[in-house]
């Protein structure tokens, strides 16, 4: 397994896929850079350096009681990045992976940054707020955390059974095996991080974030999204962020990297080949 310990001790898992220009992979709650598989083995095969990691109290990482936020999560992404050498890299976020790569550049720039990719993600707040009227109420997120405590295999299991991929929509082809590998990928989380996580990716604010990112930026989104619904999060993104290209995917869900899966990797692999040479 490859490996790296953050200056507080923590070892964080990641994969390193292919060579060529780097693409870095973040991930969403409660999951792991397995559900990035797709797109990376897409990208490695068409002549790119494919990184991700499973953040800290996640999957294959270690379990710290500590550090369960989104600034501890952008700096431990900035030592992989250090200890890698890597420069000129795309950065590709989604759901609260997005918010990790925004906070990322808001705490480190883009001196190693050639382009980003927010998908699905959750900047720029998902809760209600006085600034963010349209966000969701703080009850939604007390009780995400209820269910958890309750049962967190079912509440795991019904997330993904259901809102995450859209199987609950009339006429969905419902994968038994999606719901699986999330589930799966969900019990590997620590329990204490994923309950801290809850509040990482609701409560942080991103809106400063998203105004100092100074590179190309792609924001993706499905507008049937029932995780993170688009109005209140791609939408503002786009504005806030200065000069991204906005792509709505009509009908699309959250989990795009399995549902829209050849349409999402085609335009991912469209958006870094155009911008290979973005830096020098």
């Amino acid at each position: 397994m490859s490996t790296f310990t953050t200056k507080d001790g923590t070892q964080i898992y990641y994969k390193d896929w292919g060579s060529g220009p780097v693409v870095s992979f973040s991930h969403g709650w409660p999951l792991n850079s397995d559900a990035w598989e797709s797109q990376m083995f897409h990208l490695a095969s068409n002549g790119f350096r494919c990184i991700a990691h499973d953040r800290r109290g996640h999957g294959r990482s270690s379990q710290p009681w500590n550090g369960n936020n989104m600034d501890t999560y952008a700096d431990d992404l900035e030592e992989l990045f250090t200890s890698l050498d890597v420069k000129n890299v795309t950065m590709i976020g989604h759901s609260t992976g997005g918010g990790e790569v925004a906070r990322y550049i808001g705490r480190h720039g883009s001196r190693r940054v050639a382009r980003v990719v927010l998908m699905g993600a959750v900047p720029p707040i998902m809760v209600k707020t006085a600034a963010y009227p349209g966000g969701l109420p703080m009850d939604v997120f007390d009780g995400f955390r209820k269910s958890y405590l309750a049962d967190r295999s079912q509440f795991f299991l019904e997330i993904a059974s259901g809102p995450f991929f859209g199987f609950n929509r009339p006429g969905a082809k419902v994968s038994q095996g999606m719901i699986q590998a999330w589930w799966a990928q969900g019990m590997m989380t620590g329990h204490k991080n994923a309950y801290d996580c809850i509040k990482a990716f609701s409560e942080t604010d991103f809106t400063e974030d998203l105004k100092k990112i100074d590179v190309p930026t792609l924001i993706i989104h499905g507008d049937d999204d029932q995780i993170v619904p688009i109005a209140a999060s791609a939408l503002l993104s786009a504005k806030l962020v200065r000069g991204s290209v906005l792509k709505i995917y009509p009908g699309g869900s959250h989990a795009l990297g399995d549902t829209d899966r050849a349409k999402l990797n085609a335009d991912l692999l469209a958006f870094v080949t155009s911008t290979q040479t973005a830096r020098s």
